[in-house]
């Protein structure tokens, strides 16, 4: 039994049933559609005229269609539903250390447009870049359905202002991104942190059994370490956005690269892409090793390892399985912790699963103690887990109930 939090309560507004039952037939439209009216009334147990209602609504907002009829079960042929594919619905903004990317999508999360810019070592130029280009997608639209923008950003957000807090990899303060885009665009603007994005795409896009999950973990392996959680199927925050910064528990001593932080003792500084490299420049480059391997004699890039260890290569290998144990040592700390259903694992090195997966799950298995649950562990099935989470950002306000 959850206690009534009275500092946050509301009453009911007149219009809650109908909002909820608005979400529920859209929700069902895009999870089983094509799907009739009769069908939904049967299985939600709503009036046929409440359903049909709403569908009329749905369609006039240009978020379903009708496709035709379907096959008869005795009577007249139902005329089958599904959502509105045509047109750009989200534009997703996924800003990353190397490059930001921009791009366009339906209410499915099809990516229709998309473009990368360079980064700026400016917020000010940073903001402009992207307001440009997400204008350009906007006045390319021409169904005028776009309903908002989505930012991933790889840093601390406050998601009740839409400010950037700490940006660890650019070193900027306070950024007012949200704030900026809106008032230059006139579209509504969400943004949070990078894991916690992928973890909504997770939600909407993932693997059914993750979707289905109440409770899982989202581990962002990048040029850094970020963490979604997801409780009761809704992203937890903490306050001001904070939780989830695992990437800073300490792990270790003298990691082979620092952390953004600076410190050599995150878990970030042992599990990140640049530690990965910087343990394979040590292997192969004489000379170079710890945080020389960041900037050492040759540039290799982490896809570049991992392309090396999938053709055999003895010393990428092991500076994967490297990577790989430190991981499950972090992973081993949030399940005895926090004890989720599932903990997915996003990221370039999901590619490298046949090789790192086995000691992810020997590690996991000998930190968790006799008698306490563990939990899966999987690969994200995202590509872009960013991108799509910023896309998310939008969707997931579409298909959800709405804020006060």
């Amino acid at each position: 039994m959850r206690r009534i939090d009275l500092t946050k309560a509301q009453t009911a507004r007149s219009s809650t049933i109908r909002d909820i039952n608005r979400q529920i037939v859209l929700n069902y439209v895009r999870d089983r559609g094509p799907i009739s009216r009769a069908d939904i009334a049967r299985i939600t147990e709503l009036q046929r005229s409440t359903v049909s209602t709403i569908v009329e609504e749905l369609k006039s907002e240009g978020l379903i269609e009708e496709i035709g009829a379907g096959a008869s079960t005795g009577g007249r042929r139902p005329t089958l539903l599904r959502l509105r594919a045509a047109g750009a619905t989200a534009i997703g903004v996924d800003i990353k250390p190397s490059s930001t990317t921009i791009a366009t999508s339906d209410l499915m999360g099809r990516v229709i447009l998309r473009e990368e810019l360079p980064n700026s070592s400016r917020p000010d130029e940073m903001s402009a870049r992207i307001i440009e280009c997400v204008r350009d997608f906007a006045a390319r639209d021409e169904t005028g359905t776009v309903a908002g923008v989505g930012v991933s950003i790889p840093g601390l957000i406050d998601p009740d202002t839409g400010r950037a807090i700490y940006i660890p990899f650019f070193k900027w303060r306070d950024w007012a991104i949200a704030e900026e885009i809106e008032r230059a665009t006139g579209l509504v603007a969400r943004v949070d942190n990078d894991a916690n994005a992928a973890a909504l795409a997770e939600l909407w896009f993932g693997r059914p059994e993750i979707g289905d999950s109440r409770d899982f973990i989202m581990v962002l392996v990048a040029e850094g370490i970020g963490t979604g959680i997801v409780f009761d199927g809704q992203i937890y925050r903490g306050e001001r956005g904070a939780a989830g910064e695992f990437g800073h528990m300490i792990v270790g001593q003298h990691a082979p690269v620092a952390c953004s932080c600076g410190n050599h003792d995150c878990w970030e500084a042992f599990s990140s892409e640049r530690a990965t490299v910087a343990r394979y420049l040590g292997r192969t480059t004489p000379g170079v090793g710890g945080d020389a391997g960041e900037g050492g004699a040759r540039h290799i890039s982490f896809s570049e390892v991992v392309e090396r260890a999938l053709g055999g290569e003895q010393a990428a290998i092991d500076s994967l399985t490297e990577t790989a144990h430190f991981l499950g040592v972090g992973v081993s700390n949030m399940i005895v912790g926090l004890s989720p259903e599932s903990v997915v694992i996003g990221g370039q090195i999901t590619r490298a699963w046949s090789i790192v997966s086995a000691l992810f799950e020997e590690t996991i298995q000998r930190s968790v103690r006799r008698g306490l649950p563990s939990a899966r562990i999987v690969a994200s099935t995202l590509n872009e887990p960013t991108l799509m989470g910023a896309i998310s950002l939008v969707l997931a306000r579409k298909f959800g109930l709405p804020e006060d």
